[in-house]
């Protein structure tokens, strides 16, 4: 129990030196802008998802996809070493995403409009893969 109030007495104190502080002790820091402002078009799921070897044209998906929808997709998976033959995913050139709050429908006409768009997939596990490769489309359930 004391200890308890111990931290709570320590974060009044913290709270009352931020409210008290003057705004000419406030230590202004400048952020340079970044490179690469595509690589903010998109987050990944976990750390092990390889997206660093996106090509432009397919990060240029990705931000179409963000810019339209307003939140920035998820990659679940990018390059795969492993695999089919055939998968774009083998060339690091196909991306599988989803934007939580947003339906697949609108994921897929969204990136069914997007410049440069190849393949477009859609899982059942909602879940849509889009690629730079050969138009087409498909559906997994």
């Amino acid at each position: 129990m004391q200890s308890a109030f111990s931290i709570a007495l320590a974060g009044l104190f913290c709270l009352s030196c931020f409210d008290s502080a003057d705004a000419q002790n406030v230590r202004r820091v400048t952020i340079p802008p970044l490179k690469h402002k595509e690589t903010l078009a998109y987050s990944l799921q976990t750390v092990s998802v390889q997206a660093n070897c996106f090509p432009p044209q397919l990060r240029g998906i990705l931000a179409y996809i963000a810019t339209k929808t307003g939140r920035r997709p998820i990659v679940t998976s990018g390059l795969r070493a492993r695999g089919r033959s055939h998968s774009q995913h083998r060339h690091c050139a196909a991306a599988d995403i989803r934007i939580p709050g947003v339906s697949e429908r609108t994921i897929i006409a969204i990136a069914a409009s997007a410049p440069g768009i190849g393949g477009i997939g859609r899982y059942c596990n909602g879940i849509v893969h889009v690629d730079i490769g050969p138009k087409r489309r498909w559906t997994y359930c």
